[in-house]
């Protein structure tokens, strides 16, 4: 059963695409719905078709000599394209390296910081390139830099894994690290953070001054009790 056939509107986010009636080549290339190519068509036949299909003529390459035209429902090929745009933006962003610097004497509090940057990194999806940098005397023990390296390692490991043994290049330690797939990904440690954002604990009532005529806020109550 045919639809009425309005040109469609493609207003949406993302490059212009011309539906039905806003297609202007005088004949177009069509492919069928399942894909088989049926041939250069004029554009009257290629609509007429579209409609006997209760679909769309949708031109999916303008550029070509004539436009490339697929019959198929513009809503789901919306969907299809987007889903692929997702999916490239994807492969794109698993090709960004973040570098983290650290030292041989870096500070526990420093090396859980830079820890925590790196798991962020690597749950979205993003390379981490680990350079420890050795400066003057510290060449003559680089056990250390090997061992601040082996627990970075070891903390980021449910997110992610070395694409090569940390290895000493001049006066310095470089890995490569890759996150997981999402599968075997552990989940990210600012997830239960948002989720429990509206599960913060509500303000506890204030306890009652047991002091008879003192005020609520009394500054010496504190230095009365300490005396």
């Amino acid at each position: 059963m045919s639809r009425p056939f309005p040109p469609r509107s493609s207003s949406s986010s993302g490059p212009f695409v011309r539906v039905n009636g806003k297609i202007r080549a005088r004949e177009v290339r069509v492919i069928g719905s399942d894909g088989k190519q049926l041939g250069i068509l004029p554009l009257g036949d290629a609509l007429n078709l579209a409609r006997a299909a209760g679909v769309d003529l949708v031109e999916i390459a303008p550029n070509a000599t004539p436009p490339v035209c697929r019959v198929v429902d513009f809503g789901k090929y919306r969907y299809e394209q987007a889903k692929r745009d997702k999916e490239s933006k994807k492969h794109q962003h698993a090709n960004k390296v973040k570098e983290v610097q650290l030292s041989p004497k870096i500070d526990p509090h420093d090396l859980a910081v830079k820890i925590e940057h790196a798991v962020d990194f690597l749950c979205e999806d993003m390379k981490v390139k680990i350079a420890l940098k050795f400066r003057g005397r510290e060449m003559a023990h680089t056990e250390f830099g090997f061992q601040v390296i082996n627990k970075f390692l070891q903390e980021v490991a449910p997110y992610g894994h070395p694409d090569f043994q940390a290895k000493l290049i001049g006066r310095g330690i470089n890995v490569m690290i890759s996150p997981l797939p999402r599968n075997k990904r552990a989940k990210s440690p600012r997830q239960p953070e948002a989720e429990a954002g509206d599960q913060r604990e509500t303000p506890q009532p204030r306890p009652e001054n047991n002091h008879s005529g003192a005020f609520a806020n009394n500054p010496f109550v504190q230095l009365e009790a300490n005396r």
